[in-house]
């Protein structure tokens, strides 16, 4: 199983959520962290679906996801 991990940003608009290590362009967004964070996955899933697993050959296991905001933040 590879790990993969996403980036998980606040910005003004909503939150914003990105894999590391992925080639192409895979972002999610949305009014929370955990939608944004579904809306990554699903886009990296497609694009895998699309371009072929070996994307995800070569990627460093890292851990899992990594948060900055406390959880009183990730809803608005």
């Amino acid at each position: 199983m590879t790990h993969i991990k996403f980036v998980v940003e606040r910005h003004a608009e909503g939150f914003v959520a990105y894999p590391l290590g992925v080639e192409g362009v895979v972002v999610g967004e949305g009014d929370s962290a955990t939608d944004a964070l579904s809306d990554a996955r699903s886009a990296l899933a497609f694009h895998v679906a699309t371009f072929g697993q070996e994307l995800l050959r070569g990627l460093r296991v890292i851990d899992k996801m990594s948060k900055d905001y406390s959880a009183g933040e990730v809803r608005r």
